[in-house]
């Protein structure tokens, strides 16, 4: 959020698988949209999976009056019901793109930005989907902005930005680590960064290996944060060598309006899409009427604690 300035985002559900949908674009299939929570607050980053007939999509769950994410997580039916709502991993610091991960022995994963706490965090599912634990054993180098993992070719690959550098490195570095296990240890590739490029370099979604081969979506920040999603096609991946070309964005169509000024997550869940879409709001008023209420909240606060 700039001066003056609110990005609020919306998810959705495209019905279409993720393969389908970058080759039709985001706005050629029927989509079900998830309601936000209210004033000031959005849902964003949503990734998903099927498990026993049901649709569970994992999101970050943002409010602007405390500035820190949550994950919440969305259940559906078949038809994309809305089934269930609620919290399901909070923090003491900002938790967004809460990436699930099913290992090689079907353990179920989730793998959020957790880059304030220091570190690349992951957590395994206790009682899923409402019980989360973090995994001590896990072993990656350092914190890292919008990690996105996958399986491929009998290793498993990491991609992300670098967390330690500047804002402007955050998109417009892209850096790929592997390792044997998901539990690691991780190698950072030797070419780090593999690609510099603010319009195709910050991952955006899940990696997916489709008829063209593996493509990995990222940001396209030249104009604004989120600005579209472009495919890029990892062309050679492997533990001494990178290679890849992007492919022409994909925006947010303007049947999405007044969610049609950006696009920042696409994901794949079986037959089905997730997305998120923003909505700027150029209004002062706005961001005033923001720090309005985190200073109620922090007063009610107060007043409860004896602060």
């Amino acid at each position: 959020m700039g001066l003056g300035r609110t990005d609020i985002w919306r998810t959705g559900i495209i019905n279409a698988p993720m393969a389908q949908v970058l080759r039709d674009g985001v706005g050629a299939h029927p989509v079900t949209w998830i309601d936000n929570p209210g004033p000031f607050r959005f849902i964003a980053d949503p990734f998903g999976i099927w498990q026993d007939g049901r649709l569970y999509v994992f999101a970050e769950a943002y409010d602007y009056r405390v500035k820190i994410g949550r994950i919440d997580v969305f259940v559906f039916d078949r038809a994309l019901t809305l089934v269930e709502h609620c919290p399901v991993l909070v923090e003491p610091w900002h938790l967004s793109y809460p990436v699930i991960v099913r290992d090689t022995d079907g353990t179920l994963y989730m793998m959020p930005e957790s880059g304030r706490s220091g570190q690349q965090n992951l957590y395994r599912a206790t009682d899923f989907p409402y019980r989360w634990e973090r995994v001590p054993e896990f072993s990656f180098p350092g914190a890292a902005v919008d990690a996105s993992p996958i399986f491929h070719d009998g290793r498993w690959w990491m991609f992300h930005a670098p967390w330690g550098q500047s804002a402007t490195d955050r998109i417009s570095l892209l850096h790929v680590a592997w390792a044997d296990r998901l539990m690691g240890p991780w190698h950072p590739h030797p070419g780090n960064p593999v690609r510099r490029d603010i319009r195709s370099t910050r991952p955006g979604g899940t990696p997916v290996v489709t008829e063209d081969g593996l493509v990995l979506p990222t940001q396209d920040c030249a104009h604004t944060y989120g600005g579209a999603i472009t495919p890029l096609h990892v062309t050679t991946l492997t533990p001494q060598h990178f290679e890849a070309r992007a492919s022409a964005p994909l925006h947010a169509p303007a049947t999405f309006a007044p969610f049609n000024d950006g696009m920042h997550t696409l994901s794949a869940a079986g037959e089905v899409t997730l997305f998120d879409a923003k909505h700027t709001d150029p209004s002062i008023v706005g961001r005033a009427l923001v720090e309005l209420d985190r200073l109620v909240l922090r007063r009610l606060w107060r007043q409860g604690t004896g602060g």
